[in-house]
């Protein structure tokens, strides 16, 4: 492309990002438009709040470009598991409008399950249990760290390098591939901030440079794996070319796996333990009894899920809770806002690691585009919260937490923490206390304050 053309498409890119922004910002500020203020500061900072707003209007409510919206919890459940509905309109091909191809999340019927059955045999709970000693490990040596220097951002030195530890590690990169892997990461990294849409053309800029560097390290690492298959997802993808899957199709589904490895389970993560920690109470119980870790996870996902929305096309004209919904009309589904519904969930601002009916939330899509890595990212974060409720049970903040400034992937940018009081870890052994008063008891009462 010569320079007059790549001037001409860099000026028409601003021209339609910053029309998209001012019509968000007019609609949002000036006639209050729920969708568009979604989009604004206000839904960055309480998204929760906007759902409540739209909950009255009824199952589907209409957007200002046409469409419909729900924070119904049975309609977004119908919807996601309906065939009548998909992911794109029939006949639009794949990958025109998305910062990078999304491979089979990113398809409709029957191209999404060809695609998906080729990466699935890796994410069956069987083979995702068998990572579970991987994990304890680097959470136990990530949590060393922290308890060495300190004060720690939780998002940057334990929600983030676990999971990227873990999905390079199913990938087969190691010291012998010749790859940088945190360079690696650092690219898988960019792509999935871009899920929320190219905010500059800088933003461009740096997401087509990340996007090159991928390819090329995934066309480097299939074409070895080819030649030298190993035990890893890698050598199961590149024996698929050919047969299920086109060469071409390979390096999106590489890199599909890994942003959604990696973006599901470091904002799953930050907002479990920033919830835990904004409600003592739960975090106590938690110290008390480490076994509710994986229910601390389910309630997490129900109560303020990473992923807050999705999307859905209709096929045909259909009729849903008494509402019409029309060919080629698509429908957002606040996930956020599904999980609050008191329909489906008593109290459902509530936070509360004990309830028994978290399992029912809507935070991992469902029907045939359930994701395929929820397995993976349940095990991640329970092996991290049932750690650092037994190692750190007087974890703290240590400072104030800043959000991501997006609205389809919700979760802590930064975490500030500390590990608090010294104090014995869970697992060391129980040693005797001098009673109240006796010789080497100080006065008040030796051991930590409560709390």
């Amino acid at each position: 492309m010569s320079i007059v053309n790549e001037t001409r498409a860099a000026i028409a890119f601003s021209q339609e990002l910053y029309r998209t922004r001012l019509a968000t910002a007019y609609h949002g500020h000036l006639h209050r438009d729920p969708v568009a203020r979604l989009r604004l500061a206000e839904g960055r900072t309480d998204p929760y709040r906007i759902y409540a707003e739209l909950r009255p209007h009824g199952p589907l409510v209409p957007t200002r470009l046409g469409n419909l919206a729900t924070v119904d919890h049975a309609v977004a459940s119908t919807v996601l598991r309906s065939a009548s509905f998909g992911v794109r309109p029939v006949d639009e091909p794949a990958g025109t409008e998305a910062t990078f191809d999304l491979s089979f999340l990113d398809r409709n019927e029957p191209d999404h399950s060809r695609l998906r059955r080729v990466a699935a045999p890796a994410f069956r709970p069987r083979l995702v249990r068998g990572y579970q000693e991987r994990i304890d490990q680097l959470v136990s040596g990530l949590i060393d760290q922290l308890e060495r220097r300190g004060t720690a951002d939780f998002v940057a030195d334990l929600a983030a390098p676990l999971p990227i530890a873990v999905i390079t590690q199913m990938f087969g990169i190691d010291d012998t591939v010749g790859i940088d892997a945190q360079a690696f990461a650092r690219y898988g990294a960019a792509l999935g901030g871009s899920l929320d849409g190219i905010h500059s053309l800088r933003h461009a800029r740096e997401l087509m440079e990340a996007g090159t560097a991928l390819l090329a390290m995934f066309d480097q690492l299939l074409t070895l794996r080819a030649r030298e298959p190993r035990d890893d997802l890698l050598s199961v993808l590149a024996a698929e070319r050919g047969d299920q899957v086109r060469a071409a199709e390979l390096v999106p589904m590489c890199t599909l796996l890994l942003v959604a490895g990696f973006e599901t389970t470091v904002n799953l993560l930050g907002n479990a333990l920033q919830a835990l920690l904004d409600h003592p109470d739960q975090w106590r119980l938690l110290t008390e009894q480490p076994d509710l870790a994986a229910q601390a996870v389910e309630e997490t996902l129900r109560w303020n899920p990473p992923v807050q929305r999705t999307e859905r096309i209709a096929f045909e004209d259909q009729e849903i809770d008494g509402i019409r919904i029309r060919k080629d009309q698509w429908v957002m589904l606040l996930l956020g806002g599904t999980g609050r519904d008191p329909k489906a969930f008593p109290d459902p601002d509530r936070f509360d690691i004990t309830r028994s009916h978290a399992l029912e939330h809507l935070a991992f899509s469902s029907g045939i585009h359930y994701c395929l890595g929820a397995p993976l990212a349940r095990l991640e974060a329970t092996v991290a919260l049932q750690q650092l409720a037994t190692r750190l049970p007087q974890l703290r903040r240590n400072g104030p937490v800043t959000m991501r400034r997006t609205t389809l992937i919700r979760g802590p940018l930064h975490l500030p923490v500390a590990p608090g009081p010294p104090g014995r870890r869970r697992d060391q052994p129980v040693r005797e206390r001098p009673a109240r008063g006796g010789p080497g008891c100080p006065s008040p009462p030796c051991g930590p304050p409560a709390g």
